[in-house]
């Protein structure tokens, strides 16, 4: 499944990776590299961020419906990339909430201020408390931005994959209402990607899966969900297949990222049969 990833240094120059196949049950199947080297997670780190805000929900420390962010948006716009913010960390809001799907770091930021705002509790700390620790994740960390700030290992993030396929901090209702496409039919660009048509977001997770052009290549379920970072990361959850797969490197996102993630995505669609 993981076999193209030791032609990666010779074929493209990765210095480092690190990967790991698991199946819904939580047993890691197949492992590629050092499962505890140590990787920056760029925007993987959303997905930590997502969860941490999902265990507040039912925690009722906020709601989707609440006030957050620019006038008019939401918990749920923020989430989801449309409360009207640009791209960069600081932007500001560019459209009103609902308008469009804008890929947003400002918006990811926001709302963990917003979350220590209403809990009192600084966000690393919330985010440790309810994800990384009842999961075992030692060795992940949130030394940066909660939108792209993380550091975290494979070993670690298989934990956190287990948990997307068969949540156990969270009801199962809350996960599949935060994988449902949410503001459906809205255009945007996929950064280093391009342009789709819808652009489908949940709340916090991609969901543009099994469609041409994508990262995650074409053998992948349309019901799966997940992330990639420009730091040349990627975590996703087939829940069709049963499968989830984490990808690590210290090599940024770009052409090689394109070719290299497809294929590796099929080989392990296709390798457990």
């Amino acid at each position: 499944m993981l076999a193209g990833i030791d032609d990666w240094e010779h074929l493209w120059g990765v210095p480092n990776t690190s990967a790991a196949v698991i199946r819904a049950d939580g047993t890691v199947v197949e492992t590629r590299g050092d499962q505890d080297h140590e990787f920056a997670l760029a925007s993987v780190t959303k997905l930590l961020t997502a969860y941490a805000v999902l265990v507040a929900l039912e925690e009722e420390a906020l709601a989707l419906s609440d006030a957050a962010g620019p006038e008019g948006a939401t918990v749920e716009h923020l989430l989801a990339h449309t409360a009207g913010y640009g791209f960069d960390s600081g932007s500001a809001a560019v459209t009103r909430p609902g308008a469009r799907r804008i890929y947003s770091n400002q918006g990811i930021e926001v709302l963990a201020r917003h979350l220590t705002q209403v809990t009192g509790i600084d966000f690393g700390t919330y985010l440790t408390e309810a994800v990384l620790t009842p999961l075992g994740m030692t060795a992940t960390s949130l030394p940066g931005s909660p939108a792209a700030g993380g550091r975290s290992t494979a070993a670690d993030l298989a934990k956190f994959a287990a948990e997307l396929l068969n949540p156990r901090l969270i009801d199962r209702q809350t996960l599949d209402e935060a994988v449902r496409v949410h503001f459906p039919g809205l255009s945007g660009i996929l950064p280093g990607l391009g342009r789709f048509d819808p652009l489908d977001w949940g709340l916090g997770f991609e969901r543009n899966f099994a469609r041409p052009g994508h990262w995650a290549g074409t053998r992948i379920s349309q019901h799966a969900f997940g992330h990639f970072g420009a730091g040349g990361t990627f975590l996703w959850a087939d829940p069709d297949h049963g499968l989830a797969c984490v990808c690590l490197s210290d090599q940024d996102f770009g052409d090689w990222s394109k070719q290299a993630w497809p294929p590796l995505t099929d080989a392990v669609i296709d390798g457990p049969g």
